[in-house]
């Protein structure tokens, strides 16, 4: 295997089993009604105090927390694959390619679950994907920074 074969491997295979481990985190399995099974009681057990309501809410924190997390890894992923191992090598051509990635997967992945009758297609999704993809950009962005400064001084 030539050196470039290694580093598609080792920069673009965690990628590709990441968006199949979204892919499959956006079928049914993952509904809320599902999540609900388990997070519900869960939170029950921890907050007995809780109302209803707040129940719910926490529920639904946790599910968009989960969008924001994902998306975030996700991030992380396309930006030290098109940086090619070295984030010191980070561009703005390959920051705006991982956005572009990011955008297009969260609509399409929007779009699978509103093709599964226990999901839903949400707008806001998107919206909290974007935002968890671009923090991680933004995240290792600033890192660099941070980091280049503290070289310098």
């Amino acid at each position: 295997m030539n050196k470039s074969s290694i580093k598609f491997i080792q920069y673009w295979i965690p990628v590709v089993i990441w968006l199949a481990i979204m892919c499959w985190m956006s079928t049914e399995t993952f509904s809320s009604e599902q999540s609900s099974r388990f997070f519900i009681p869960l939170i029950n057990f921890l907050f007995p105090w809780f109302s209803h309501g707040a129940v719910d809410w926490m529920h639904w924190a946790f599910r968009k927390a989960g969008h924001f997390t994902v998306y975030f890894i996700l991030g992380l992923l396309l930006i030290r694959a098109f940086c090619e191992a070295s984030l010191y090598n980070l561009k703005t051509r390959g920051a705006m390619c991982a956005l572009i990635i990011l955008v297009l997967f969260a609509m399409i992945d929007e779009f699978h679950q509103s093709l599964i009758p226990a999901r839903t297609y949400l707008l806001s999704d998107i919206v909290i994907d974007l935002a968890g993809g671009m923090m991680a950009l933004l995240a290792v962005s600033v890192s660099l920074r941070i980091g280049r400064y503290n070289k310098e001084n």
